[in-house]
C-alpha cells in the first residue's frame, strides 16, 4: 500500500541512499523508540500509558526483568502507579514500608541511580537486605517526569547482580523521556475531558434554575456558588445533585 505521493509507509524512517550502514544498531534503536513513542501517544488514558511504559521497559532495556513506576504527590504521598509483575508490586510495598530505596533517591535528587548489588549497598540498610533475600539483585532507577507537584521514577529490577550496563542507562533514559511526553499528553486530555464534563453539568444545573425561577444565567450561577459555599461542597457536586434529583439543600 502506498501513500498518494507513491511512498510506501513501511519505508518511512529508513536511512538515506548515502548511509554506509555503520550505525545500524543505533538506527534500529531509534526506530524502536519511535514506534514505542507512537504507541504510547495513541493511548488517551494516563493509566494505559503508564502500563505500556513498564511493559516497554522490560522489553527494551537490557537486563530489565520487571519494572514499576513510582510516583510522589505533593512530596509526601508515595504510591505505585504501574507494575509488571508480583516482584515489582512487592518491591513497591517494601519501599513504602521502609521509606527508602534507589527509586526514591532518583526522584528526590532527579538523577539516574544504578545499583549493582542491592543487598549489600550501604545506602539502603533496611530495604537492601530484604529485597536481596526476595531475589532483587540489581536495579536501575530513572527519573520519569516532573509535572507541577508530581514526581515520578521508572524502576527496573533484575535477579542478577550487575545486570544493568551503560547501554541500559542510555536506552532507559531515552524511553523515559518519550514516556514523560506521552504521560503529560494523556493527562492533559484526561483533564480536558473532566473539565468539559464539569462544564456540561454546571450548564445543565444553570438551565434548571433559569427555567424554574425565571432568572438569568449569571444569577443561576450565583445561586450554585452560594450553595457550594454554604454547604462546603464543590460547585460541580452541587450542580450534579441538582441535575440528578432536581433539588439541593440550601
Amino acid at each position: 500500500m502506498s501513500t498518494p505521493g507513491g511512498e510506501n509507509p513501511r519505508q518511512r524512517g529508513q536511512p538515506s541512499a548515502q548511509d554506509t550502514g555503520t550505525t545500524v544498531g543505533l538506527d534500529d534503536l531509534a526506530r524502536r523508540l519511535a514506534e514505542a513513542a507512537r504507541g504510547m501517544q495513541q493511548q488517551a488514558d494516563p493509566q494505559q500509558v503508564l502500563d505500556r511504559v513498564v511493559s516497554l521497559a522490560v522489553a527494551m532495556v537490557p537486563g530489565a526483568e520487571e519494572a514499576t513506576i513510582t510516583m510522589v504527590r505533593a512530596r509526601r504521598h508515595v504510591y505505585s502507579a504501574a507494575a509488571t509483575g508480583e516482584l515489582a508490586r512487592w518491591f513497591d510495598v517494601l519501599k513504602n514500608e521502609t521509606g527508602q530505596g534507589p527509586c526514591l533517591d532518583a526522584i528526590w535528587h532527579q538523577q539516574t541511580t544504578r545499583v549493582d548489588d542491592l543487598a549489600t549497598d550501604p545506602r539502603w540498610p533496611v530495604l537492601g537486605p530484604r529485597a536481596g533475600a526476595r531475589g532483587v539483585g540489581s536495579m536501575l532507577c530513572l527519573q520519569l517526569f516532573v509535572q507541577e507537584d508530581t514526581l515520578g521514577a521508572l524502576d527496573l529490577l533484575a535477579h542478577a547482580k550487575s545486570a544493568f550496563t551503560d547501554d541500559s542507562e542510555h536506552i532507559g533514559l531515552l524511553l523515559a523521556s518519550h514516556a514523560a511526553v506521552a504521560v503529560a499528553g494523556a493527562q492533559k486530555l484526561d483533564n480536558a475531558a473532566i473539565a468539559l464534563a464539569s462544564r456540561d453539568v454546571i450548564g445543565q444545573a444553570k438551565g434548571i434554575l433559569m427555567e424554574r425561577f425565571k432568572i438569568s444565567a449569571d444569577q443561576a450561577f450565583a445561586v450554585l456558588a452560594q450553595v457550594s459555599q454554604s454547604t462546603n461542597r464543590k460547585l460541580y457536586a452541587v450542580a450534579e445533585d441538582l441535575t440528578l434529583t432536581g433539588t439541593f439543600d440550601r
